[in-house]
Parts: C-alpha cells; sequence; structure tokens
C-alpha cells in the first residue's frame, strides 16, 4: 500500500550519522547506557513518521533522558534534514511526548465530537473489558479539553521547537497516551481501586503498523504502531477501526518517506498485561 519513497538513505550515511546522533544526545552522556543502532533508528522513523503526518506523536521510552536532551536530538535531525515543521515536546508527569501541535489538536477535537466515546474500561474489577460508561467518558473528555487548551496556546508559539509540561493529578496518563498516540480506541481503568487491569488472559487483537522508511536507509522497516483492542469488543468498534485504518492510508498516500504499508492484526491471549 502506498506510493515508493521519494528520496532514500542509500548506502546507509544518513543512518550512520543518525545513530551518531542519538548516542551523543541520548544514550552515552552523564553516564547514560548506549542506545543500540536498531533503536536509534526506530526512534528517528517515528520522528519522521511524525512530521510525515502518519501518527501525531510519539512517546519517547529510550532510556533516561529528558526533554533538554531530546531536544539536542531533535535539533541533530533537523540538521540532517529529517525533523522539519513544527515539533512540540511535551513533559507529562517525568515521560516526554514528541508531537506536531497541530494535529494533535485536530485529533482531540475530533474525539471530543465522537459517538460512541472510543475508551475501553479495563478496570481491575471488572469481569471484562466494556466501554467506558457515560459519566467516566465525561470526565475523560473534561480532560482532553484542559490538554486541548494547552496545546493552542503552545500551537501559537514562534519556532519550529517548543516545549512545555502540563498534567493534572485525576488524569489517567494510559488514557492520555493512547490518544496522543493515535490509536483508534484507549484504554482506561479506575485509578482509585488499583493500576491493575482485567486484560490478563483475555483475547486480544493486537495490530500492528508497518511501513519500509528508504529515506532513511534502503532495507530499514519502521514500526509505526502497535495497539490493542479486546476481541469482545472489536465488532462493536470495528467501524471506528476501519475508519482509522482509512485515514491512515490517505496520510500514507500523500507522503514520500515512507513505502510499503502493512497493517496486520493477530489474536492473543497474555497472562499479564502491562498498561
Amino acid at each position: 500500500m502506498g506510493p515508493g519513497a521519494a528520496g532514500r538513505g542509500g548506502g546507509g550515511l544518513l543512518a550512520s550519522r543518525l545513530v551518531l546522533a542519538a548516542r551523543r544526545e541520548l544514550g552515552e552522556a552523564g553516564g547514560r547506557r548506549r542506545l543500540a543502532a536498531a533503536r536509534a533508528l526506530q526512534l528517528a522513523g517515528e520522528v519522521l513518521a511524525v512530521v510525515a503526518g502518519l501518527k501525531p506523536a510519539l512517546l519517547y521510552d529510550c532510556g533516561a533522558a529528558g526533554a533538554e536532551q531530546l531536544r539536542g536530538y531533535l535539533e541533530r535531525l533537523r540538521e540532517a534534514g529529517l525533523a522539519s515543521g513544527r515539533l512540540h515536546l511535551l513533559s507529562m508527569a517525568g515521560s516526554v511526548v514528541v508531537l506536531h501541535p497541530g494535529r494533535v489538536a485536530r485529533r482531540l477535537e475530533a474525539l471530543l465530537r465522537a459517538q460512541p466515546a472510543p475508551f475501553v474500561d479495563v478496570s481491575a474489577a471488572r469481569a471484562q473489558p466494556g466501554l467506558c460508561e457515560a459519566a467516566a467518558a465525561q470526565a475523560i473528555r473534561g480532560h482532553l479539553s484542559a490538554l486541548l487548551a494547552h496545546l493552542k496556546a503552545v500551537e501559537a508559539a514562534a519556532g519550529p521547537m517548543s516545549s512545555s509540561e502540563v498534567c493534572s493529578a485525576d488524569w489517567n496518563l494510559c488514557t492520555l497516551f493512547g490518544v496522543l498516540l493515535g490509536y483508534p480506541v484507549a484504554y482506561t481503568f479506575t485509578v482509585e481501586d488499583s493500576f491493575e487491569n482485567c486484560l490478563a488472559l483475555t483475547p486480544l487483537r493486537v495490530f500492528t503498523v508497518w511501513a519500509s522508511c528508504h529515506r532513511i536507509r534502503d532495507d530499514l522497516t519502521i514500526q509505526i504502531y502497535s495497539f490493542s483492542i479486546p476481541e469482545n469488543l472489536y465488532p462493536e468498534m470495528k467501524e471506528v477501526v476501519d475508519a482509522w485504518c482509512d485515514n491512515l492510508k490517505d496520510s500514507f498516500s500523500a507522503q514520500n518517506d515512507f513505502a510499503n504499508l502493512c497493517i496486520a492484526s493477530e489474536v492473543v491471549t497474555l497472562t499479564a498485561v502491562a498498561l
């Protein structure tokens, strides 16, 4: 699916440069663990996917580096011609999300209008996952509205790169990260009761999205998405997922940095699921 990439990384000179940039800014200074080349290229590919409009944001999870180090890394990517366009670093309770503020704002606006609300309650007290009840969904919409107001203010900031910090004690970060990362359905749970969930031994339909990134290196494949939906809810949410897939294909057709889009799914059952 999708067009061929216009720009190519050729023999890997750009890839080597990107690995070096990641190691210098994120994985070696200050006693931090050396970043593996494969992880460095995956990170660069995910940043490019945000820039290309294939995902609204990425959650940085490569190590102990914070927003300041990540900003330095993005500057190196910009110098390499890979992180052009507007990017924002959003810090939330110790985690950092790299996002395109305009695209994320539009996604939040769409979710605030969506019916039914695409939030799945996986609280530990439940016998099985179910769609979020109206009151809980309304509370989540309130959190999304607050986040949208924050990002609207951020979007007005000057410059190609900016950063901010936002969080509230009653926000469920699992839910907000699912929304920011562009998943069609986000998990939520009642944090007052437990941080556990009811997904253990529950059949889950896991979706994975890959594409080849010739822009970085001819043989490089990047995982753009990985998320799950409880199989018992999939028939009810299939229309939402199908619309999400169609939108992704449209976005893919509008860019030239990635080729060979693959959207795959399988049903798995796990003894434990961490959110």
